[in-house]
């Protein structure tokens, strides 16, 4: 099934949205990077190892990182031996295809939320000061409660001055309540008090923040160890999804809190923030393909809608879009059922 089929299959509603957002969201890093690949076909016409070696740099230079760049060049040397190809027509859907199929590897849906049934969903939120987490809990809110569903917030970020107050604010712009305790109190404390509050009000997500403070690794690990032990004694198998939050526009160093964040806690998901404000937006495979860890949520711009569920192949369609329609249209592929 060609690239343009199978997120036709994705599309829903009449124009699609979401796939608009993700084409202007990642406005930056296609400008920087597709006129780029375009000038590079431009150029070459033909495929050999010196346009090999100049798409492998312009990867590179998109922070789609070292290993991923690697997998996709001997991916599409196989392909382009295999299918005998000689010119550069095509090449962009051939890139595209493969990165969706090494964001996937295999493992679909794992993107999906781990939501339960019966009693509260609890979703705990990390991350470093400065990444947008606590925009993305109301993000997060308002995507559910639009869903239908009632929500509460645990304000846990208790030393960071504000932040309680921050998360307030959203809570009272969402529509969610907020438990909460005072500036410097145990955040373990402000967890125990939320989840019970969760059961006992019958609320379908309960979403928790944590503080965002760095001292050291040890420091980190058992703050979060601390919060886990207290949620799960209140409600066995809680926390059901531990979401990293990581700013898209500081690049290799989103990929050290990542790995910090991974050794102090069991992160089931990364939510990329501010995705569209940086021009290496390949930083989404990178993470993926280094850690293992699903990104679950991207940033596409400042609304309240903007924080969307990721999707490969959207997100491979919002890097390549001009040159993907192009090359669709030449093959009079777009148009197909």
């Amino acid at each position: 099934m060609s690239f343009f089929k199978k997120l036709k299959e994705k599309m829903t509603g009449k124009p699609d949205e979401t796939t608009e957002k993700y084409k202007d969201g990642l406005e930056k890093t296609r400008t920087s990077f597709t006129s780029k690949v375009n000038d590079l076909i431009a150029r070459y016409r033909k495929v050999d190892e010196d346009f090999f070696e100049e798409l492998e740099d312009l990867l590179l230079q998109a922070d789609v990182g070292f290993e991923t760049v690697m997998e996709l060049m001997d991916d599409l040397r196989f392909e382009v031996q295999r299918r005998n190809v000689k010119d550069t027509e095509g090449i962009q859907t051939a890139i595209s295809e493969k990165l969706v199929d090494i964001y996937h590897k295999g493992e679909e849906g794992e993107g999906s939320l781990n939501m339960q049934d019966e009693g509260p969903t609890v979703i705990l939120l990390v991350g470093v000061n400065g990444v947008g987490k606590t925009t993305t809990i109301g993000k997060l809110a308002h995507r559910f409660i639009g869903e239908g569903k009632s929500v509460m917030l645990a304000a846990g970020d208790t030393f960071r001055a504000g932040a309680i107050d921050q998360l307030q604010v959203w809570g009272d712009r969402v529509g969610a309540e907020v438990i909460r305790q005072a500036e410097n109190s145990d955040p373990a404390a402000v967890m125990y008090d939320a989840v019970r509050a969760a059961k006992n009000r019958n609320v379908d997500v309960l979403i928790c923040d944590t503080a965002g403070r760095l001292q050291n690794k040890v420091n980190l690990m058992n703050e979060l160890e601390k919060v886990h032990r207290v949620i799960g004694r209140e409600l066995p198998g809680a926390p059901h999804e531990t979401l990293l939050a990581l700013d898209a526009t500081t690049g290799q160093n989103a990929l050290i809190q990542a790995e910090t964040f991974k050794e102090a806690t069991d992160v089931t998901g990364i939510v990329l923030t501010k995705l569209d404000g940086t021009a290496k937006g390949g930083i989404v495979l990178a993470i993926r393909n280094k850690l293992g860890i699903p990104v679950k949520f991207v940033g596409l711009g400042e609304g309240m809608e903007d924080l969307q569920p990721f999707d490969a192949e959207r997100y491979v369609y919002g890097l390549f879009a001009e040159g993907l329609e192009q090359e669709a249209a030449e093959a009079g592929d777009q148009g197909e059922d």
